[in-house]
């Protein structure tokens, strides 16, 4: 038996809640093969269409109505653990049920610790919200002040700050669950960005933490076996969408540093998922990550697909 944690892409999770609701469950049936299997799962997702929607939705209230408060940023990154998580649980929960598997499941709002003098703070470059025309975007900007970049091609996005995770705040919480062979949903969306004060306090800022370098984070904490790193591709590949694009079945973290010097893994994209991996598999000896598509995942364990980063 493994300890594996997951990372789940925003693609298992769809951009509103209806559609959400409705993925989910897809999501679900992966999650419990592996835990069919016999492993120990966490799992944790990112948050980008959801915070910003909710972020974007009460700005516009705010405008509108005097009688409705703007809200910070990590405030709304609370909420969409909440409600992201209250789905996931609840398709696990009746996944598991189905399978007769006596597991139960619970989301832990998470609270990421980062440093206030991360440079990250003064170069926002994390994609957030929806996607808007050129013109859109420069029309916002002249607005509000915010920064707009253009994303892979499907348009402009608001980007803020990512700040690198330091530790979790909530990890002892997890590990008490985990320990007790409960299913836990943690660090979703890389979780809410706080820095420490001197007095002890925890103060939520404005940014978003990379989920799959958060994941990384709490692997380490809870010392996991596997990193599960599932994205839209089944596996990894250089020159990606170029006629001589290469599918990638294994790397040693050498070859992995190599090709990232050389630029084959977009930011925003790849490369903060083969960042994470490596960072991961470095730790400790025997460790191994893997990176596919959500629906091979009980494959990929069995290591018949998906890239498996190992040292």
């Amino acid at each position: 038996m493994s300890r594996i944690l997951i990372a789940l892409g925003g693609n298992a999770l769809g951009s509103t809640p209806e559609e959400q609701l409705q993925l989910v469950h897809d999501s679900a049936k992966p999650i419990v093969d592996l835990i069919e299997q016999g492993h120990e799962v966490v799992i944790a997702h990112g948050n980008g269409p959801q915070v910003g929607s909710i972020n974007l939705a009460f700005e516009k209230s705010s405008k509108e109505h005097a009688n409705i408060p703007s809200m910070p940023f990590a405030e709304c990154g609370a909420m969409s653990q909440g409600y992201i998580g209250y789905h996931l649980q609840n398709a696990l929960h009746e996944e598991l049920l189905k399978r007769s598997i006596n597991k139960s499941v619970a989301t832990v709002v998470s609270q990421v610790v980062v440093d206030k003098n991360d440079h990250a703070f003064q170069n926002p470059t994390k994609p957030i919200g929806p996607f808007y025309s050129k013109e859109e975007a420069e029309r916002l900007m002249a607005e509000t002040g915010d920064h707009y970049i253009e994303d892979s091609g499907r348009g402009y996005r608001r980007v803020i700050p990512s700040p690198a995770p330091v530790k979790v705040v909530e990890k002892d919480i997890i590990q008490d669950l985990v320990n007790a062979g409960r299913i836990v949903i943690a660090v979703g969306g890389g979780g809410i960005p706080v820095v420490e004060e001197k007095n002890h306090a925890l103060i939520g800022v404005e940014a978003v933490i990379d989920k799959d370098l958060a994941s990384k984070c709490l692997a380490d904490e809870l010392n996991v076996d596997f990193l599960f790193i599932l994205t839209a591709v089944e596996k990894v590949a250089i020159n990606y969408g170029k006629p001589n694009q290469q599918n990638l079945n294994q790397l040693s973290i050498e070859e992995a540093e190599k090709l990232m010097k050389e630029g084959h893994f977009a930011p925003g994209s790849m490369l903060p998922k083969i960042q994470a991996a490596i960072s991961f598999v470095k730790g400790k000896q025997g460790r191994k990550s893997i990176i596919t598509s959500l629906e091979k995942a009980k494959d990929a364990i069995l290591g018949k697909t998906g890239t498996v980063i190992f040292n």
